[in-house]
């Protein structure tokens, strides 16, 4: 067994272990042919729920545990290694951090007391409308409008790439009240499924994380009372940035424990697999992939708590979360592609569940900012 996280105290590590428990009992079966048939499992988001996923970082006035942001990243390393389902996680955790912590922080009362204890619960599910066709990277070059009239907003335009939308109870969404303004424009809103004018495009056909629905969102003449706008206008880039620093961050401790367990898999696999009269461990070329696999998994852990020490500590983790999401999403893409090649053909094979591994883990290089825009931000703390 490859030990997990090590930055935690016990009882984080009982909590780590209960998660990792209830993910093999409870979550991720058939998921050969639900990743096949692209169904997200509404049953096994409901559970998660009452194990307390969803609520996890949720204050308990609000209906949530009060967890603080540690012993949440080792919960999430604990499901990464536990469920095979990484669409689902990958579902929770756009609902956590691009949806109710933006509520959490920048809500008023009114709007947490309402919004946050039926996320926690399960009854609503989550998402987040801020990519657009023509603004991806260069998310601030947005179209869609905010018009004030009187005590509401009218907006127009259309998001894609939006994990939950065909699932979505509520979602936050980012407009301009002026381009002219730039990312000053920006304003963030929450906006209910059943609102007129909010309407679910297609459905978007995914590489991986197929059991994660996504769809564009189109809103026509969506009109969204006052009450419903999430912070002050010209907010919108501040709350963005928000809620990318903490899934940059929490996200990372599922890939943890995915790799922990293509490793173990991988040791497994090449202590019985035997080629040429002997265990293909004992081949250099086998072994040095493992081993190699470990060196990623033991680097990558110390940058993703390090995140949790400094948000802990109500310490900006900017630059730390860019650096750990460019290392750990592009080492979890290399272990997956060593767990093939160690597999061989049989790796290669959607029933031996080694393959869906390499096509869940090439998404994490792509959301919450690419390897690229990463590379950008560390640059400019070099002065670059």
């Amino acid at each position: 067994m490859i030990p997990l996280g090590t930055d935690l105290n016990t009882s984080h590590e009982e909590l780590q272990q209960a998660a990792i428990d209830f993910a093999k009992d409870a979550l991720g079966h058939d998921m050969i042919e639900r990743d096949r048939e692209q169904a997200f499992d509404r049953d096994d988001w409901q559970k998660c729920a009452e194990f307390g996923v969803q609520g996890m970082p949720i204050p308990q006035e609000y209906g949530g545990l009060g967890l603080g942001i540690l012993p949440l990243i080792g919960v999430m390393e604990g499901l990464g290694y536990g469920c095979r389902d990484s669409g689902l996680l990958f579902s929770l955790n756009a609902h956590l951090w691009t949806n109710s912590i933006p509520i959490l922080i920048y809500g008023t009362e009114e709007q947490k007391t309402r919004w946050l204890p039926p996320l926690c619960d399960g009854s609503l599910v989550g998402a987040n409308g801020a990519s657009e066709p023509d603004a991806g990277s260069d998310i601030f070059s947005m179209r869609t409008r905010a018009t004030r009239r009187g005590n509401e907003y009218v907006l127009n335009g259309a998001k894609t790439f939006v994990t939950n939308a065909p699932v979505a109870d509520l979602f936050v969404v980012y407009a301009t009240i002026d381009p002219a303004l730039g990312p000053m424009g920006i304003t963030a809103f929450i906006v209910e499924r059943d609102r007129p004018g909010l309407n679910i495009g297609k459905h978007m056909e995914k590489m991986g994380l197929r059991t994660s629905p996504m769809a564009e969102v189109v809103l026509e003449d969506c009109i969204v009372p006052i009450d419903n706008r999430l912070g002050r206008e010209g907010r919108g880039v501040e709350i963005f940035e928000c809620s990318m620093e903490w899934e940059r961050g929490c996200i990372l401790g599922s890939f943890l424990g995915v790799m922990r367990r293509q490793l173990e898999g991988c040791i497994a696999h090449a202590r019985s697999r035997k080629q040429f009269g002997k265990a293909i461990g004992k081949f250099q070329s086998v072994a040095n992939r493992i081993v190699d696999m470990r060196v990623r998994l033991d680097t990558s852990r110390p940058m993703v708590y390090r995140i949790g020490e400094l948000k802990e500590q109500n310490k900006t983790a900017v630059l730390e979360a860019s650096i750990a999401k460019l290392y750990v999403s592009e080492a979890l893409v290399q272990s997956a592609l060593d767990a093939v090649q160690i597999y061989g053909g049989y790796g290669y094979m959607t029933e031996q569940e080694v393959e869906r591994d390499l096509r869940d883990a090439v998404a994490g290089t792509l959301y919450s900012g690419t390897s690229e825009i990463q590379r950008n931000i560390i640059a400019r703390s070099l002065g670059l």
